[in-house]
């Protein structure tokens, strides 16, 4: 992309910015299927034949491709229509835009506001506990590109833990201020996990850890120990992984896994006024997910949604 304002654009400028697959990046690369950190699956442009002319058609099908990944991302750039006949020079700002609106995708698309929400499975642990609860769920999408463009877009797996209360005694209130009130909604990004709670003893903090950072195997998002006095032993921590590398994944899978590795002993036979029957028992968990999905609001052709959830298992001991 060596020219300056003034110089005619050729058509090998022009297929530069519609199909550059490395750095300056064009549109097909970051707003198509793209790969790595790249692509919103959206439709791609098409280039132009060696020796042909640019029609005006052509370049705003370019400038409203970028209107459209502009609005999406919050990026400000100058992208505008033109018609048949006009004079088409070098757009002096055309090189900068395209890699403003590369940056926005490769960071996650952080300030795109056109986003909704939807519960993609809840699974509760069968019984009380005292020793270990697992769940673990997974979410499915159609294909790597959707998959990808999801969290491109700006889109998350929102990881909301808690617990059934009003059952087993004082282990209700360390759980829960293990899930509810400090881990929060717990925000599986691109890039990185945001957690919006606060409190506990923060064990293990693998918030730094987003899509693009994970693989196969179970990586630590974040583990929290109890400062609940006579329950620092107790634990909860969230785990994530793909099913492939991001490249070509399809499926990530959240994992919770609750510890009580304390006793309990406020019950005696002289002492059963307000004393649950077993106060030994923690009480059940719950992991829910919900998307927080890229929507078309604001310039994406489609909203960019997952396929499909289960549960993978459901254990305690």
């Amino acid at each position: 992309m060596g020219y300056s304002a003034g110089d005619a654009i050729l058509d090998d400028e022009y297929n530069t910015f519609v199909a550059s697959t490395s750095d300056p990046f064009g549109y097909n690369h970051f707003a198509g299927a793209g790969a790595g950190v790249y692509g919103l699956n959206q439709s791609s442009i098409a280039t132009v034949a060696a020796g042909d002319a640019i029609a005006a058609s052509s370049w705003n099908a370019l400038f409203t491709g970028m209107d459209n990944i502009a609005n999406h991302t919050n990026v400000s750039i100058t992208a505008s229509s033109v018609s048949a006949g006009d004079a088409i020079a070098i757009r002096s700002a055309l090189v900068a835009n395209l890699a403003s609106l590369a940056a926005a995708v490769a960071a996650g698309s952080t300030s795109a506001t056109a986003l909704d929400t939807a519960a993609v499975g809840s699974s509760t642990s069968a019984s009380t506990w005292n020793g270990s609860a697992t769940i673990e769920r997974s979410v499915t999408f159609a294909n790597s590109a959707t998959m990808r463009a999801f969290f491109n877009g700006g889109g998350s797996i929102r990881i909301d833990p808690s617990v059934v209360t009003g059952i087993d005694g004082l282990k209700d209130d360390v759980f829960n201020d293990l899930t509810t009130t400090a881990i929060g909604n717990l925000d599986f990004g691109a890039h990185a996990t945001t957690r919006s709670g606060s409190g506990e003893t923060l064990t293990t903090n693998g918030l730094a850890n987003g899509f693009h950072d994970i693989s196969t195997s179970y990586v630590t998002l974040i583990k929290l120990t109890s400062d609940n006095s006579g329950y620092t032993s107790n634990t909860v921590e969230i785990f994530a992984k793909l099913n492939a590398a991001p490249a070509t994944a399809t499926v990530v899978t959240i994992k919770m896994v609750a510890t009580d590795a304390a006793g309990d002993d406020t019950f005696t036979s002289g002492n059963t006024s307000g004393v649950a029957v077993n106060p030994n028992e923690a009480p059940k968990i719950v992991l829910a997910l919900i998307e927080e999905f890229p929507d078309d609001s604001q310039g994406l052709a489609a909203d960019i949604r997952s396929a499909s959830n289960t549960q993978v298992s459901n254990s305690v001991s």
